[in-house]
């Protein structure tokens, strides 16, 4: 993407069959939502997510993050500070026996005050630039993997991909009122409960 700084961190090497992912929206999702938080001892696993990305790994799933960071553009963090943002994450999973396969970001925003930063792109999720370049570097087979987040902008991003996906709610939500909107495959409340449905969709292992 040319004019884009699109940081993208792949840990694993790829193989030369296509292997399906997991796309994981950070914040909310992931993680506790603090809005435009990139103070890593603040970041704190979702409940569920730890139990449900080993579920997940073990199942033969890439686990990427992709997520929409518009601070970078509004001027509330600078991009570096990303940088430390993934390695809390991979800290945290690694004690779990877990580790991140990408880490992709989008810094942009229309409305952004950093000129750099202040642009239409075609990473910013709903858009599925991210998920189309982690695809492309990392050999996924998009058919068969997963995009998981708590927004509609996740979904209609997986979709776009050729993706199924997850839309993960609170609790006090009106999940029926939601599935009636025909948006994502699957409306639920944690990771965890997300890789059991994923496992019992799947064909087969990887």
């Amino acid at each position: 993407m040319e004019n884009q700084k699109v940081l993208h961190r792949t840990n694993k090497l790829n193989s030369q069959s296509q292997i399906p992912a997991i796309f994981l929206d950070k914040d909310g999702t992931l993680i506790e939502n603090v809005p435009n938080n990139v103070d890593p001892q603040l970041i704190e696993m979702k409940i569920g997510a730890i139990e449900g990305l080993q579920i997940l790994s073990k199942a033969g799933y890439k686990l990427i993050v992709i997520t929409n960071q518009s601070g970078v553009a509004r001027d509330y963090f600078p991009e570096s500070a990303l940088i430390g943002v993934e390695a809390r994450l991979n800290e945290i999973l690694e004690k779990a026996d877990l580790s991140l396969d990408g880490f992709y970001y989008c810094p942009h925003h229309p409305n952004g005050v950093i000129s750099e930063y202040a642009i239409a792109c075609e990473c910013r999720k709903p858009k599925p630039g991210l998920i189309l370049r982690a695809a492309s570097e990392q050999n996924i087979d998009l058919a068969n993997s997963w995009f998981i987040g708590d927004n509609l902008t996740d979904v209609e991003a997986g979709h776009s991909a050729g993706c199924k996906t997850i839309l993960i709610v609170k609790g006090n939500q009106s999940q029926p009122q939601m599935s009636r909107l025909g948006i994502a495959d699957y409306i639920l409340v944690n990771l965890s409960i997300a890789a059991q449905v994923i496992c019992k969709h799947s064909v087969s292992n990887f």
